[in-house]
């Protein structure tokens, strides 16, 4: 058996690179009736039968799996969103960014395409002491390279609203690469879903990106309202401060979290997170 890991699934049939090749396999009815479903980023033990084709036989254990889009073992989540048209919904860019540290990405970027100074500077004065921001166009092919740097033997998802560029933005850290892309509607700022299928694109040895569906709203309501503080990792230093070990840092009297908000902590994030937790908290008891 060799191991490989997959990099596409259409109709049942999932493509393994492994060794320099792309072998077309099935999955052992095993899966099926353990109700386990190969997903795009798994590494994998396949058997080889004939020239380029095989059998997936094992599904090795997954470091991380995001449900959208749903692929496994990333190591860069770049949460991808415009400068405008349409504008940066901070609200989404964070649920966003709570994900990606729900599911355990260490590593993650915020790539603002179409780069309009104001809106950058809003971001970097907002996230920049917490993720590293790249200020990209894809159109004039400008702060690709730094980009691509970064993601360098990786594999990296980009993951962001519909109409924000990523496609257009893979077309160009991937030259020869030819996603298709959407236009906006003028009517709604809204972009067309031009992304349908979720694949590994090789963009050099050992370098994978996952383009991904845009989305124009993203649940969280999987989350515990308790775990949510953690996806804030700006928060974890100030945690231990507080006088109650179970302070919800909402209305509690000395809370070590809720002394640094406007210091380290940006009083925009800090009320995204109360208005977050009191609607998981509301999710929860309407179950």
């Amino acid at each position: 058996m060799i191991q490989g890991r997959l990099i596409k699934g259409v109709g049942g049939l999932y493509f393994v690179a492994a060794d320099g090749l792309v072998y077309e396999c099935k999955a052992r009815g095993i899966f099926r009736k353990k109700r386990i479903i190969p997903t795009i980023g798994d590494n994998v033990e396949i058997s080889v039968q004939s020239e380029g084709k095989g059998t997936i036989e094992k599904i090795l254990p997954r470091r991380n799996f995001l449900i959208r889009p749903r692929v496994t073992n990333i190591d860069c989540a770049v949460i991808t969103f415009a400068a405008k048209s349409p504008d940066i919904n901070f609200d989404l860019l964070d649920r966003f960014l709570i994900l990606a540290e729900y599911n355990k990405i260490e590593d993650i970027v915020i790539c603002v395409n179409k780069s309009d100074l104001s809106a950058v500077d809003k971001v970097v004065e907002i996230y920049g002491g917490i993720y590293t921001v790249f200020a990209v166009s894809a159109l004039e092919n400008e702060g690709i390279e730094p980009l691509f740097k970064h993601l360098e033997n990786k594999v990296s998802v980009l993951a962001g609203p519909s109409g924000v560029g990523k496609s257009s933005l893979i077309n160009r850290l991937i030259p020869g690469e030819k996603r298709q892309t959407g236009e906006i509607s003028r009517k709604i700022e809204r972009g067309k879903h031009t992304t349908r299928q979720v694949e590994l694109l090789e963009a050099g040895e050992n370098t994978y990106i996952v383009d991904s569906p845009g989305f124009t709203s993203l649940g969280i309501e999987m989350i515990p309202p308790e775990e949510l503080v953690h996806c804030f990792r700006e928060f974890e230093p100030y945690l231990d401060g507080c006088r109650f070990n179970d302070c919800r840092h909402i209305a509690e009297p000395d809370c070590g979290l809720k002394e640094h908000v406007g210091k380290e902590i940006s009083p925009e994030r800090y009320e995204r997170f109360v208005k977050l937790y009191e609607m998981l908290c509301d999710a929860g008891q309407n179950y």
